[in-house]
């Protein structure tokens, strides 16, 4: 498959104006488009290597999310119902009409807070080390004692806490360049921006039940060793999903899209083909 040349771009959506990368199909503007949205706390070069090895019948766009990346914050009250609501206006923006997207971890809760809004209007959904379920009062003050040692110590000490986390300790070892690119992503947003999306994070709504009602092809992604996303979690999704899918990669942790980026590549194209 070769490789097309990636775009940066910018559009005002509201109160904010989002960058995003976009990789044309060979035919373009293509009918068929594929929005990857990024974790907490990163950005949209978490998704070049997909972006690149995209099938070429698929337009690939990666969007930072407002106050992350090259985005702006905008009114600065984050929330997933407004990230949500962002990536509705782009997709309007753009005149997008065959969408499918593909959330990692915090994007899967935009994505499915979005199948809420407008899943009428969308042809997929790709969820990767993702879950329904709002946060606990546990999960809650985990985050609050995170923005408290972030306002205390700074980014520094969080991103490298971070990344022992999200990664499987095989690729920690051997792929120093996944665990920079996250680091780099971390340093790059601005410290208010990371506290406010933990807030957003701790706030968000539980959307178990709505799974039942999305009747488009869905295909769930799992880390064997992800250490944020439990088993119990992502069986949610995959019992209450009718049209679904389920692929766990063996050597992968919290980000199986970076750990094992050619197998990654490969399960995603092979689902598009079959949508």
């Amino acid at each position: 498959m070769s490789k097309r040349e990636l775009k940066l771009s910018k559009v005002r959506i509201g109160d904010i104006s989002i960058s995003y990368y976009i990789r044309p199909s060979k035919s373009y503007p293509a009918p068929k488009t594929v929005l990857f949205i990024h974790g907490f706390p990163f950005n949209k070069n978490t998704w070049k290597q997909q972006l690149l090895d995209l099938d070429e019948e698929y337009t690939g766009i990666a969007i930072d999310v407002r106050g992350h990346g090259l985005s702006t914050n905008g009114h600065g009250f984050f929330s997933v119902d407004v990230f949500a609501k962002d990536l509705v206006e782009f997709i309007r923006k753009l005149d997008l009409n065959y969408v499918v997207l593909c959330g990692i971890s915090m994007g899967g809760y935009i994505a499915l807070r979005t199948y809420e809004l407008i899943g009428q209007q969308l042809a997929g959904l790709i969820l990767c080390d993702t879950n329904s379920l709002a946060d606990d009062n546990k999960a809650k003050q985990k985050r609050f004692d995170s923005i408290q040692a972030l306002l205390k110590y700074g980014r520094r000490p969080f991103a490298i806490g971070f990344t022992e986390n999200v990664f499987y300790e095989k690729t920690i070892r051997g792929n120093p360049e996944a665990v920079e690119l996250i680091k780099s992503c971390i340093r790059r947003n601005e410290l208010a921006s990371i506290c406010a999306t933990q807030l957003a994070l701790a706030s968000r709504t539980d959307t178990t039940h709505s799974l039942k009602t999305i009747i488009i092809p869905t295909l769930v992604v799992k880390g064997k060793h992800d250490k944020l996303m439990s088993e119990e979690q992502t069986n949610i999704l995959i019992e209450n999903i009718p049209d679904v899918r389920f692929v766990e990669f063996e050597e992968s942790g919290h980000l199986p899209n970076l750990e094992e980026p050619e197998k990654f590549n490969r399960v995603l194209n092979d689902f598009l083909a079959i949508i």
